[in-house]
């Protein structure tokens, strides 16, 4: 009987998700250096799909080799610009700058889940959404971001769908739950499997 998670993430978004789902959680931040990993990657030529994969892949299983017969869920999130890899921004600075690439244009967000069982890898899973950034004047972007907090900011990317964000694009197509970090409905069919 699967009785309860672990959660290789300190996102509260994440964690949220599985609350509303009557997931039984406990967060187990992993704690890996992503940017070691993300650039590694890069110089392999790896795509965001895979980048996020291997994220979520690397996440869980840590947690996973140190918590043994425990389900472990890594997940990861990164924005597909035409093939570059656009990652959570460091400073406000940064922030005006990755809304600026975005404006006017289309992106993919990608998320990617892992559940891991004693180290290893047992399931993975990688949606990907589409978002229409519509244009905006520097001044506006300038005036939206003074909205968000460092919090949110720093934790969810430069664009929460859920409040602010979802005014900064002309269309969106895909999962809500998959924009916002964890593509549930894939992640409960696995689980209702193990029980």
């Amino acid at each position: 009987m699967q009785n309860r998670i672990i959660l290789a993430s300190k996102s509260k978004v994440r964690k949220d998700i599985l609350d509303k789902n009557n997931i039984e959680n406990i967060v187990e931040p992993s704690n890996i250096d992503e940017d070691i990993v993300k650039l590694a990657l890069i110089k392999e030529k790896a795509t965001p799909d895979i980048i996020s994969k291997n994220l979520a892949e690397l996440k869980a299983n840590k947690v996973s080799g140190k918590r043994l017969g425990e389900t472990v869920l890594g997940a990861d999130s990164v924005i597909d610009l035409d093939g570059e890899l656009i990652s959570k921004p460091e400073s406000r600075e940064e922030a005006m700058k990755i809304l600026k690439k975005l404006n006017g244009k289309s992106h993919f967000l990608i998320s990617s889940v892992c559940i891991s069982k004693n180290g290893s890898m047992i399931w993975n899973y990688t949606d990907k959404a589409t978002l229409k950034m519509k244009n905006f004047s520097d001044m506006e972007l300038e005036s939206y971001l003074s909205k968000i907090t460092d919090e949110n900011l720093y934790a969810y990317n430069v664009y929460q769908i859920e409040g602010e964000g979802r005014n900064l694009f002309s269309s969106i197509e895909g999962d809500v739950d998959t924009i916002m970090g964890l593509p549930i409905t894939k992640i409960k069919e696995y689980l209702n499997l193990l029980k």
